[in-house]
């Protein structure tokens, strides 16, 4: 029987990508004032420094990952002594501007009537400090308490774990196929992709559900859960005909 749904975070419950934009925005204004050399430096090349170390640093915590990225920004303008400060800058006004969805926090309020709820991210947005202090019955985060990054099975394990149920017993809703989708159903969870963009799935790639706003997954998740009680014959053939629909 399912009983528990547990959310990704960034941009599944939280529109993170206008705070972090506004962050560099920050960040790029005071390596302007601090040096004229950083007159040469775009927000595009800011953005890209993300991309440039992630490959290198994919397993360490966000934060860690994000402070090269700024190292990296640093270095075009010779800035590289102010890294605590403008790491400062960064996450005071990403925090400050990250905000939920329109449709997370009435889509929370409706499941929380029959459904058990969790926050599971490998990411650095708290709940607390994105808008949704006190919607989870439980919250899991990478790199706290040993726990590694999502697609590591052991993640998935640690939200079984503080959910109290098994993984049979869950759905993971997500935005990353990778992520949410691929590695929470090899560990046993069904899982929901979020398709806010109307991106086409790869091939071999079959989520238990797909919705393109949170608004859909009350009846997607009854639907789920009705499928889950019909016996496993059955279940296998209604599956397969609902995942053709989607």
């Amino acid at each position: 029987m399912l009983t528990t749904v547990v959310f990704d975070a960034d941009e599944t419950l939280i529109d993170l990508r206008p705070a972090v934009t506004a962050g560099l925005e920050a960040v790029l204004a005071r390596m302007r004032r601090l040096t004229p050399v950083a007159a040469g430096v775009t927000l595009a090349d800011l953005e890209s420094d993300w991309g440039a170390v992630f490959g290198d640093l994919s397993a360490a915590p966000v934060a860690e990952i994000r402070r090269a990225a700024l190292a990296r920004s640093l270095d075009r303008a010779g800035l590289g002594a102010h890294l605590d400060e403008i790491a400062a800058i960064f996450f005071a006004r990403r925090f400050a501007l990250t905000r939920p969805f329109a449709d997370t926090l009435p889509t929370l309020a409706a499941l929380r009537r029959q459904w058990t709820l969790g926050f599971a991210t490998n990411g650095n947005s708290y709940a607390e400090r994105c808008g949704l202090a006190g919607e989870f019955a439980f919250e899991v985060y990478a790199h706290r308490d040993g726990v590694p990054k999502k697609p590591n099975p052991d993640f998935y394990a640690a939200v079984c774990a503080a959910a109290g149920v098994s993984p049979a017993q869950l759905v993971h809703v997500g935005d990353n196929l990778a992520h949410d989708v691929i590695g929470a159903q090899r560990a046993g969870l069904r899982a929901v992709w979020l398709d806010r963009r109307g991106e086409r799935l790869p091939a071999g790639v079959v989520p238990d559900a797909v919705v393109s706003t949170l608004s859909e997954l009350p009846t997607v998740l009854a639907d789920l859960s009705d499928e889950a009680d019909l016996p496993p014959r059955i279940r296998r053939c209604s599956g397969e005909t609902s995942r053709v629909d989607v």
